[in-house]
């Protein structure tokens, strides 16, 4: 009935238009009973909490007769916001003024606006329903209340209602209480409280909760991974297993790594390599619809900021039972490749095996051995190793020369370093490197998770792939238009290829230009992203690729190691899909959800960091890179990876005008400041709550 209900009033409301109709009329219409006055009302309410029917003073409409459309408020960040249209997710641009004081998650009622830019604009004419609306600040006193100013959200300072307990300056998680017409006539709640917003550690536990990431599990979490490293490995968990404790296997991770999750094993056959890639078997211990598979199913990744790890997985196996640590018996799930000498991979093979790392190999020490400069102690600590760590370069330059011959584009994403004292406080921030041995491991579990996914798509069972998507047409032509501002040669095409991207960032590898560029062609591609459908990895130029390496901190990893098992215990193709195909689909997107969220947290608390750090260096001079410009000033970045903003009022006095792409010029002197210059600049503010640096361009 109510089903019925639903389409009756759309119906009417269609033949209404703009008009509308009163309530009383379309109750009318409808044919409305007493014994079905209910079904009518729980239709009625669906479609205006689905934003498809909206309430007028004058009656009823169909919210698209009108001009309108439902929308769910994406961010606001203080003057503006973002809303996302509900359907097809574009993307609509609202001056502060016209969001009748929505917060983020609000699902609303918008309508267009004349733009002044090429996006479109819209105006918030009603709320239809509120989020629990979330967000972080730091707590003011003034004029006898007190308030939280928040950290990106609206420049307004919102009122708190209780003020016990509470301390000017602490970073605060609030929510809330009651809505006003506007931000400023909001009232919020203290939901915790985390200490002084000048301390990034502070700062970094807001980001997390506000994200709903927990370092805490829950206790029959606890409790079951406990239970699992207490049993430790029984005999008969490894008679039916391949044994290669014999074999030469070893990690090769960061110093600081605890969840060690691949070890390696190489050698020659012939001309040919016979390549392992041995990863920890943590579907073996995380069974399905167990209290631990469901908390690392919600978590989908481990979350790692400055020095420390949200783990996906409870300590006992994150860094104990499941990591392969040296010199313990581990159960394993190991690739087994024969490649050519070519690089071209023959065969591959999937097994479960028991294995013994020798050595808990550092990237460090390794590109030292590379380099023949390690001392006497790295010397002992890899004896009977050189042999393979030489032969692991050896096949891993023939791998690399082959995925620069697909086409491959070589980006480079550069990575910071934070130095955290004992304190508790970002000390340094630098550049981490990556040597050789990286690169090694890198090429390694390419090789593996190509494996797998091929070995999923061949026999045609539900599976999670790690897709690269094209990139999106208008993306490409904006790069295109920057390069053409920038007098940089732009390669003709018509339909793009990796190789054309490829093409732009080596014709720039050793100029000035590079970092700008690189960034430039990285923005112009789609996001990887998690899914049921093999559509391949436009990135790194594969038809088959998945995330297979990695089940100790990603649950896609988990999820296709479960499925795996099951494939080479033989179970049939039919009872894979019945047992996985719902499964298959939910991992993949909530895996692609849970790593957006870590990475903006990653990034959020990074960000928090390193303005910690430069709230020492104010009045200090940089060398920096503008690497991206506005109406309102331009973003540069020091070669420490720190970034910051140069806003036009910091700027040397003049009358500046932007072209709409990379540049700002001073229409009284012709000085310009273009995306890719080199400048000097001053620090003279840094945000540790906002995660914010500002600077001012050296006269």
């Amino acid at each position: 009935m109510k089903e019925l209900f639903r389409k009756k009033i759309i119906l009417f409301l269609q033949k209404a238009g703009r008009k509308g109709m009163v309530a009383r009329q379309l109750e009318a219409k409808c044919h409305v009973k007493g014994k079905d006055l209910s079904h009518y009302r729980e239709a009625m309410k669906e479609l205006q909490d689905e934003g498809i029917v909206l309430e007028r003073s004058r009656g009823l409409v169909l919210t698209e007769a009108v001009g309108a459309y439902p929308a769910k408020v994406a961010r606001i960040n203080k003057t503006f916001g973002f809303l996302s249209k509900l359907g097809d997710n574009t993307e609509v641009f609202v001056p502060g003024k016209f969001l009748m004081g929505a917060m983020p998650g609000d699902i609303v009622i918008a309508r267009p606006i004349p733009s002044r830019a090429d996006g479109e604009e819209g105006e918030v004419i009603k709320i239809i329903r509120k989020s629990e609306a979330q967000f972080t600040g730091t707590v003011f006193y003034d004029n006898g209340r007190y308030f939280v100013q928040p950290d990106s959200l609206v420049k307004d300072l919102i009122a708190l209602e209780k003020a016990d307990g509470l301390v000017v300056g602490d970073k605060v998680l609030v929510e809330i209480s009651k809505r006003g017409k506007r931000h400023s006539e909001h009232t919020a709640k203290v939901v915790s409280s985390y200490g002084s917003s000048l301390k990034a550690s502070a700062c970094a536990k807001s980001i997390l909760e506000l994200h709903g990431i927990t370092p805490e599990f829950p206790l029959e979490v606890s409790d079951e991974a406990k239970r699992i490293e207490n049993k430790g490995i029984k005999a008969d968990e490894i008679e039916h297993r391949l044994d290669l404790r014999d074999m030469l296997i070893f990690t090769i991770d960061g110093a600081d790594t605890k969840d060690i999750d691949d070890a390696i094993s190489l050698s020659k056959d012939g001309e040919n390599y016979k390549l392992g890639v041995h990863i920890a078997d943590v579907s073996y211990y995380v069974r399905p619809k167990s209290a631990l598979d469901d908390e690392a199913f919600q978590r989908g990744t481990s979350v790692y900021y400055a020095d420390r790890v949200v783990p996906m997985l409870p300590k006992e196996l994150s860094n104990g039972i499941c990591s392969l640590n040296p010199n313990e018996d581990r159960l394993a799930f190991s690739c087994l490749m024969d490649i050519s000498a070519e690089g071209k991979l023959l065969s591959y093979e999937f097994k479960k095996t028991v294995i013994r790392s020798r050595v808990q190999g550092v990237y460090s020490e390794i590109n030292q051995i590379l380099a023949k400069t390690e001392n006497d102690e790295i010397k002992a600590k890899y004896d009977g190793c050189y042999e393979t760590i030489f032969l692991m370069q050896e096949l891993a330059d023939i791998l690399t020369k082959n995925k620069i011959g697909r086409g491959a584009p070589q980006i480079e994403t550069p990575e910071s370093k934070l130095v955290i004292s004992d304190e508790d406080i970002c000390v340094d921030v630098c550049n981490k490197t990556r040597g050789k041995s990286e690169l090694i491991i890198e090429e390694f579990m390419l090789m593996a998770n190509q494996s797998a996914a091929n070995f999923g798509k061949l026999n045609e069972v539900p599976f999670v792939y790690r897709i690269h998507e094209d990139p999106a047409e208008e993306k490409i032509q904006t790069l295109k238009e920057n390069l053409d501002k920038m007098g940089l040669p732009v390669p003709r095409f018509t339909e793009v290829k990796p190789y054309h991207l490829a093409q732009i960032i080596e014709k720039q590898r050793n100029t000035d230009f590079f970092p700008v560029v690189n960034n430039m062609v990285l923005r112009s591609m789609a996001k990887a992203k998690y899914s049921t459908e093999p559509v391949g990895h436009f990135g790194l130029v594969l038809s088959d690729y998945a995330h297979f390496t990695s089940p100790i901190r990603r649950y896609p990893d988990l999820s296709i190691h479960r499925i795996l098992s099951d494939m080479i215990e033989g179970i049939p193709s039919a009872m894979l899909t019945k047992t996985y195909g719902q499964f298959a689909a939910l991992s993949a997107q909530h895996s692609t959800d849970a790593e957006i969220t870590a990475m903006t947290c990653e990034r959020e608390c990074e960000d928090c960091y390193k303005a910690e750090y430069m709230t020492s260096h104010i009045g200090e001079e940089y060398d920096a890179v503008i690497s991206s410009v506005t109406e309102y000033g331009f973003y540069v970045e020091l070669e420490n990876t720190v970034e910051g903003m140069v806003r036009i009022d910091d700027m040397p006095k003049g009358q500046y005008e932007y072209d709409g792409f990379i540049s700002l010029t001073d229409a009284l002197t012709g000085k310009h400041y273009r995306v890719g210059d080199k400048v000097r600049v001053i620090c003279v503010k840094a945000d540790v709550s906002g995660g914010k640096v500002d600077f001012t361009v050296k006269e």
